[in-house]
């Protein structure tokens, strides 16, 4: 909204002073959304969180999760995606170009997986239903957005051309064109990030922190290679309109750490499947856009390790009841953050260990960038 109605005063002056210039600028636009973002969910979250509260959605814990010292999560609320997506969505309707395609279709999938998410969280915290949404119900909203996703962008007269390829890191002028592999190819990003950003939200914190440092990745990222000079420079692919997603990754970062509040341990609330399978699915339409697939891999690879330990834990209990006619555990407990509480450390550990490791792995995939 202010960029509309700002931006065209640009060569105005107020005074002999040009105060409107700075609107058309995404740093600028950036830090203004990074700031309102963080002040809105600090400001609104006490009141959404009471009223969740009074709804009663609170967090079921599974009974294999009480061993592990979560009993006193069980009177938690839950569903507080709520309090950062409307964080998001507000923000970036006042610093976004809401003209820009990418905007659009992120408002989509926000307001869709988040919707989905809604529903399974309103199934099991509120109606006490202990499946909350069928599986195969959840991962068909998935699978329809994904095909959704990958058909606008493959038809965009922007981005037809070029959408199917992907960046090869380490490597200079090298990158994978998949064709007709990039539909499919988009349905699986999609349904297994916002899977494995929801097998993350397991300790108070974890997920909100290391899905705001990949974030800041996607967000260097998507600004080098929306302005034609810095993209130049660097000697990576210029898109069009890509560096509008800067100020709306501005705007979920700074929500995201108006969540971390109430977040971090003690928890006084959860994302719910409301915020994470958004989250996850935000992180992977970016990286798709910016043709940085693998390079997400690499700062997100906290989520990959995440869903593989789930994963390997199932295929190998199912492999050693065949074999033995038992089944073992690989690990002594997945996802792999509840391994290491198995292990004997502590919550907080974990998470800040987690977050160190989500920072090691931005820095060696923002390093990829010179090396191109």
């Amino acid at each position: 909204m202010f960029y509309h109605l700002f931006a065209p005063l640009a060569d105005s002056e107020l005074l002999g002073v040009n105060l409107f210039n700075v609107f058309r600028y995404i740093t600028f636009r950036s830090v203004m959304a990074f700031i309102t973002g963080l002040v809105y969910t600090l400001t609104v979250g006490p009141v959404i969180i009471r009223q969740i509260k009074k709804k009663q959605a609170l967090e079921l814990i599974s009974e294999y999760l009480l061993e592990l010292g979560h009993k006193d999560k069980a009177n938690t609320p839950s569903m507080g995606g709520i309090i950062f997506l409307s964080g998001v969505l507000i923000t970036s309707l006042l610093w976004n170009n809401l003209t820009n395609h990418y905007i659009i279709l992120m408002y989509l999938v926000t307001i869709w997986l988040g919707g989905v998410g809604f529903l399974d969280d309103y199934l099991k915290n509120i109606r006490k239903e202990k499946q909350g949404l069928i599986v195969r119900y959840k991962l068909l909203g998935q699978i329809i957005l994904g095909l959704f996703v990958a058909m606008v962008l493959i038809t965009s007269p922007i981005d037809k051309s070029t959408i199917t390829t992907i960046c090869i890191p380490f490597f200079k002028n090298l990158s994978l064109n998949i064709f007709w592999l990039f539909i499919p190819f988009t349905v699986l990003m999609i349904v297994g990030t916002s899977n494995g950003t929801n097998l993350t939200d397991g300790l108070d914190g974890l997920a909100t922190g290391t899905i705001s440092i990949a974030l800041l990745g996607l967000g260097i990222m998507s600004y080098i290679k929306g302005n034609f000079i810095n993209a130049g420079y660097l000697n990576l692919e210029f898109i069009p309109q890509a560096g509008e997603l800067t100020v709306f990754i501005a705007a979920l970062v700074g929500s995201l750490l108006g969540f971390l509040w109430f977040n971090c341990k003690p928890a006084q609330i959860f994302m719910g499947d409301t915020g994470s399978l958004a989250l996850g699915g935000q992180l992977a339409v970016i990286a798709i856009i910016l043709r940085e697939e693998i390079f997400f891999l690499i700062i997100g690879g906290i989520f990959v390790v995440e869903s593989l330990s789930s994963l390997i834990q199932i295929r190998y209990f199912q492999y050693t009841k065949k074999k033995y006619g038992k089944g073992r555990w690989f690990f002594k407990m997945a996802p792999l953050h509840h391994h290491y509480q198995k292990k004997g450390f502590t919550e907080d550990k974990i998470v800040v260990r987690f977050w160190i490791i989500a920072l090691m792995l931005l820095a060696i995939g923002l390093s990829t960038i010179k090396l191109r």
